[in-house]
């Protein structure tokens, strides 16, 4: 990914700002150190040393906007100026969302902090729901600044990439340490007083994690917690089968007229159910529909809607049996879907749903 070598600071910063994927915005702001001559190992780790730097050399509009909302955020007396946790050496696992802010907080607190992802993209297409101090809480950390269409208006949500993405830069910003393509394996424990917890990472042989001295460790890897020796519980009550799907957006005319359903139940508009399932003999509890990056769709469907209409081959009581993969027709779960998005979204008869693929 070469950049042009003339390339201004003000230039590199705006790349970064825009960046889409992962390795994308790890490299640009590699690019963007490297105009400034800011150097990790010279500037220190930890109390937002990375940070002081950055921002008295990039002084223009956009990047001070951005600076007085880290400002004032890192400003809060629990942070202590960036030194509440200045001895601190901080190992997280994954950069999702959890994982990415996470280590901002530990950042602000300013700590040392390093993150450990195994994948080298972000694929998670998925929407999730912002809840009004989230969007509060982004906000004020310049969510804005990298996705100008953050909360606006009336939209109260966002994909799972694109959360990434933002939190990523923020944290790349302040200083949180992040590296791609690391799987953890195990903690590994101090061999005396004068040396820290490590971990065993693959590749075995990384230069900076496979040597990093760690006082916490925290999972943020989701339901899989690599971490050993934490019980896993899991809740179940009443079944209720869901039905995730994310479609292509292809920006067409129609598409920009479909209206979202930001999560309506059976229960409260029975009449939408009730010609759902007359037209297509489709029996759904309830369903959300975000527009996004894709069209996004959950559903909850009744189940036995999907036996007549053989998308559970079998019942079984046992709900690991009755979903098993050798249970379940997914051409036939793919067309119960479609139908279902065709219907909520009143689309044309011409319009197809294409599933987009990660």
């Amino acid at each position: 990914m070469p950049t042009d070598i003339a390339s201004t600071p003000d230039e590199l910063f705006e790349t970064f700002v825009n960046a889409q994927t992962f390795k994308t915005i790890l490299h640009s702001f590699d690019e963007l150190c490297r105009s400034i001559r800011l150097d990790r190992k010279t500037v220190g780790y930890g109390k937002r040393s990375l940070y002081k730097v950055l921002t008295s050399r990039l002084p223009s509009w956009k990047s001070k906007s951005l600076w007085s909302k880290i400002d004032k955020r890192g400003a809060q007396k629990e942070y202590e100026n960036g030194n509440a946790c200045a001895d601190m050496k901080v190992c997280i696992v994954g950069a999702g969302p959890v994982g990415l802010r996470l280590a901002i907080e530990c950042a602000l607190l300013g700590a040392r902090c390093i993150v450990v992802e195994k994948r080298d993209r972000f694929s998670r297409h998925n929407v999730l729901h912002l809840w009004p101090y989230i969007i509060t809480d982004l906000r004020n950390l310049g969510a804005k600044v990298f996705y100008g269409k953050f909360a606006t208006g009336q939209i109260d949500h966002i994909s799972i990439r694109q959360l990434q993405c933002i939190l990523l830069k923020i944290a790349l910003i302040l200083g949180v340490e992040i590296y791609q393509n690391v799987t953890f394996i195990d903690a590994i424990e101090p061999i005396s007083t004068q040396h820290g917890w490590r971990a065993q990472f693959k590749p075995e042989n990384h230069p900076i994690v496979s040597t990093y001295e760690f006082s916490v460790l925290i999972g943020a890897d989701g339901r899989r917690n690599s971490l050993h020796g934490f019980q896993h519980k899991e809740f179940r009550g009443k079944l209720a089968i869901g039905i995730t799907c994310n479609y292509i957006n292809h920006q067409t005319r129609e598409e920009q007229n479909f209206e979202e359903i930001s999560g309506v139940a059976k229960i409260y508009n029975p009449q939408f159910f009730n010609e759902l399932q007359q037209q297509t003999s489709i029996d759904l509890e309830n369903i959300v529909y975000y527009k996004n990056d894709t069209h996004y769709f959950v559903m909850t469907a009744k189940k036995q809607s999907l036996l007549d209409k053989h998308v559970i081959l079998q019942d079984f009581p046992d709900a690991a049996r009755l979903l098993a993969r050798d249970n379940v027709n997914f051409m036939k779960l793919c067309n119960f879907a479609c139908e279902a998005a065709q219907f909520a979204t009143k689309s044309s008869p011409q319009f197809a749903f294409e599933f987009a693929v990660s």
